[in-house]
C-alpha cells in the first residue's frame, strides 16, 4: 500500500513538472543538447574526439571571456561595440611594452600581463564615463570608440604585425594544464566568478534591477551610474584578459585582428537567454551559447560545409534565440 502511494505520488510530481515545462525558458539547455547531438551525428566519429573538443573551447574562449563582461553590460541595459577593436589595441600597446624588457624575463612577462588586464580595464571604463557622465547613448559612444581604438592600433604598429621580443611571453596562451588549454581554464574561472557576481552579490541584484527600469531603480536609492559604469569596466578587464592571452598565443598582434569579437560577445549572450531589452540575463547561459556558436562552426567544418555559411547559420540561431525571448514575454 505504501509502495503504490509512493509510486502515484512520484508520478503525479512528475507529470506536474512536465505539465508546467515551458520549452522558451529551457530554450538554451534544450538547444545546446539537441545541438550537441547534431553535432556528434554531423562529425562522427571526429566531433567526439578529445583534441576536436578541446579545440573548440579553445577557440571559443577568447570572445567567451569577452561575452561574459558584455552579458552584465546587456543586462545593464547597455551595449558595448568596441571590445573587438579595444582587445586588438591592448594587445598591441601590450607588446609595446613588453619590448621595452630586453631579453626573456619572467618579470617583464608578469608585468606585462598586469599591464593588459589594467589597460583593458581603463578602456572600458573610458566607455562608461561616456555613457554615464557624457549621457550618450551605448550604441553610439561604443561605435565611435571601435573605430578610434583601431585606428590608433593600425597608426602605432604602421599597419603591420607588432612582434614580441620575449619568448616566455608565448607559454600563456598557448599553455597546457591537465590537457586543457590555458584560456580555456580562464574562461571558466572567469565564468564562475561573475556568475556568483551576478546571482549572489547586491551589485548583481542592482544590475538586473537597473536594466529592468532604470527609474524605478533610482527611485529605489540605488546609484544607476555607478552600477551602469562597473560592467563597462568588467568588460575592459575581460578584453584585456582576451588580448593577453591571445597576443601571447601568437607572441605577436595584428592590428586587423579581433574583427568580428564584438558580434561574437553579443550573439553568445542573447543565444544564452539574456535579454537585448536589459534586466535579465545569466552568465552560465552565455557559456553555453559561446560553446553552441563554437559548436555550430565545427560540425559545419567536420561535415564539409562551406565556410561561407557559418555566419548564416550563427545568424539563423540568433534570429531564432531573439524569437524565443518574445515568445516567453508574451
Amino acid at each position: 500500500m505504501v509502495d503504490s502511494l509512493e509510486k502515484k505520488s512520484f508520478a503525479t510530481a512528475l507529470a506536474g513538472y512536465f505539465g508546467n515545462f515551458k520549452l522558451s525558458e529551457h530554450a538554451t539547455g534544450v538547444g545546446f543538447i539537441l545541438l550537441f547531438l547534431l553535432a556528434t551525428i554531423v562529425g562522427w566519429p571526429n566531433f567526439l574526439q578529445f583534441r576536436n573538443l578541446t579545440n573548440i573551447l579553445r577557440q571559443i574562449s577568447y570572445t567567451g571571456i569577452i561575452g561574459l563582461g558584455m552579458t552584465l553590460i546587456i543586462i545593464s541595459g547597455g551595449i558595448d561595440l568596441s571590445v573587438g577593436s579595444m582587445t586588438a589595441f591592448t594587445g598591441g600597446i601590450t607588446i609595446f611594452f613588453l619590448n621595452l624588457f630586453p631579453g626573456d624575463s619572467v618579470l617583464a612577462v608578469i608585468l606585462s600581463s598586469m599591464f593588459a588586464i589594467v589597460f583593458g580595464s581603463i578602456c572600458g571604463l573610458f566607455n562608461g564615463l561616456l555613457v554615464t557622465k557624457g549621457r550618450i547613448a551605448p550604441f553610439i559612444a561604443t561605435l565611435g570608440t571601435m573605430s578610434i581604438f583601431r585606428s590608433l592600433i593600425q597608426y602605432f604598429s604602421g599597419a603591420g604585425n607588432i612582434l614580441s621580443n620575449n619568448n616566455l611571453y608565448a607559454d600563456i596562451g598557448s599553455g597546457v594544464f591537465l590537457r586543457i588549454p590555458v584560456p580555456v581554464w580562464v574562461f571558466i574561472a572567469v565564468a564562475v566568478v561573475l556568475h556568483i557576481v551576478l546571482n549572489d552579490t547586491r551589485f548583481g541584484r542592482y544590475v538586473c534591477a537597473v536594466g529592468a527600469n532604470e527609474q524605478v531603480a533610482r527611485y529605489s536609492a540605488i546609484k544607476v551610474q555607478t552600477i551602469k559604469l562597473i560592467p563597462y569596466v568588467i568588460t575592459g578587464f575581460t578584453a584585456g584578459l582576451t588580448a593577453l592571452l591571445w597576443s601571447s598565443r601568437l607572441n605577436c598582434i595584428n592590428p586587423s585582428d579581433c574583427t568580428g569579437y564584438e558580434l561574437d560577445a553579443i550573439a553568445a549572450a542573447v543565444i544564452g537567454g539574456t535579454s537585448m531589452s536589459g534586466g535579465k540575463g545569466s552568465v552560465m547561459g552565455t557559456v553555453m551559447g559561446a560553446v553552441m556558436l563554437g559548436m555550430i562552426n565545427n560540425m559545419l567544418v567536420l561535415g564539409g560545409v562551406s565556410s561561407y555559411l557559418q555566419q548564416a547559420a550563427r545568424g539563423l540561431v540568433i534570429i531564432v534565440a531573439v524569437l524565443l525571448q518574445y515568445n516567453n514575454k508574451n
